[in-house]
């Protein structure tokens, strides 16, 4: 299992849509996201900047099961209303690197 930490950034003024949006997700994109190998996906917000912790069996992997999956399409077409463009999910690379950990 992989645990992949991402950074996206919403576009302004966004921020109570985005967190609306999130209060409860799609049951169907719920099932994809558990299907494609996602054991946990934690988000945290600072003003405009967005966290993302993922606990996936495989990031490439799942995000090659949701790019065409029906219940992320229109998902991900809600988020680009309100991600700055480039920070889709589908689009996120696992960018920000652990730098250190209390062992």
């Amino acid at each position: 299992m992989e645990t992949v930490a991402l950074h996206t950034r919403l576009k302004p003024g966004k921020e109570a849509d985005y967190d609306r949006e999130h209060a409860v997700i799609p049951a169907e994109l719920d099932t994809a996201l558990r299907e494609a190998g996602v054991h946990s996906w934690r988000i945290w917000r600072s003003g405009r900047d967005l966290f993302h912790l993922v606990e996936v069996d495989d990031y490439g992997r799942m995000r090659e099961r949701l790019r065409d999956h029906p219940a992320n399409i229109p998902w991900q077409a809600r988020m680009a209303d309100l991600l700055e463009a480039g920070d889709d999910y589908s689009g996120a690379r696992p960018d920000v690197r652990k730098v250190w950990e209390l062992p």
